[in-house]
């Protein structure tokens, strides 16, 4: 019996990348001789219903196509399931940010690699982050970094990567230190910080190496903590994220933890948000805990 794959893609990511690649993709995983069912998503809620759909009816690889927000979407559909045989997930990148594929070893730029993993690849179970009930692929971003995503989120233009820079360079202009509450295994530490980051795998924000030695198969969250600089100081450290070289700055505390409670609020007493692989989580306390191997996600057989 021919593998059987649905295709959930979103069309518009990338600003109609995915729709460009899409034929290539689709007949690259048809050329492994897969049962291959392609839904394009009209909208969010289309996307996650057609994703349950998909692993309900007990399909061997849910592949989804496009930006962080389907791949988020992907990660909750197939997290954590019951079936002896469960639903694998296949990752292709065609969004813009395209996080969670860098964090799991895929070119983000490259979506015809992408759809020869999952047309070939195999099983490995990886970590999440669970928050209520809720999995986050990659980043949980508390700090200065989700008040960017939040205003990022809210502009209209300009479209793409570019309105994370624009958008933080505005945010930095009335940002001052957030007050923490935090809790990492049991371990109460008040502080003023920038960023609280929790990491399962490395990156944000397009690449940014926020928490540069997370590992999602290793058990553990990844902590990385901006303690108090000034606004210049700042802002020659967010391009140093690209590389990671940032997290050698005397600012930069990282630190290793199972579950971590985030809490706390702003100078102008406001609750601090969050945001989970690009997605809006809520404002604080949330519990951050590690959920090892709860992923059943397609890698490449050469991993």
């Amino acid at each position: 019996m021919p593998r059987r794959i649905v295709l959930v893609v979103n069309p518009t990511a990338g600003r109609g990348r995915a729709a460009r690649a899409l034929p290539t993709v689709e007949a690259r995983l048809r050329a492994s001789g897969a049962d291959v069912r392609v839904v394009p998503s009209t909208d969010y809620e289309h996307a996650r219903t057609a994703m349950a759909s998909a692993v309900a009816t007990g399909v061997d690889v849910l592949a989804v196509m496009g930006g962080d927000g389907m791949m988020h979407l992907g990660v909750n559909a197939c997290a954590d399931q019951a079936a002896a045989r469960p639903t694998l997930l296949g990752l292709v990148p065609a969004g813009t940010g395209n996080d969670l594929c860098r964090g799991v070893g895929l070119d983000p730029d490259d979506p015809l690699a992408a759809a020869a993993v999952v047309a070939d690849g195999t099983r490995c179970d990886l970590d999440l982050i669970r928050v209520g009930e809720r999995y986050v692929g990659a980043v949980l971003a508390t700090g200065f970094d989700a008040l960017v995503n939040r205003r990022a989120n809210r502009m209209p233009f300009p479209r793409g990567s570019t309105r994370y820079p624009v958008a933080a360079l505005a945010e930095l202009r009335v940002f001052s230190p957030l007050r923490y509450r935090l809790v990492l295994d049991g371990a109460v530490r008040e502080l003023e910080a920038m960023l609280v980051a929790v990491g399962n795998t490395s990156t944000y924000g397009g690449g940014m190496r926020i928490c540069p030695s997370a590992d999602a198969a290793d058990g553990w969250l990844d902590v990385t903590v901006i303690h108090p600089v000034n606004r210049l100081t700042l802002l020659r450290l967010l391009p140093q994220m690209n590389s990671g070289r940032f997290a050698r700055h005397p600012c930069v505390e990282q630190l290793r933890a199972r579950v971590v409670r985030v809490d706390g609020e702003t100078d102008r007493g406001a609750r601090l948000v969050t945001f989970g692989d690009g997605e809006p989580f809520g404002d604080v306390p949330v519990d951050a805990v590690v959920a090892p191997q709860v992923l059943p996600l397609v890698v490449s057989a050469a991993r």
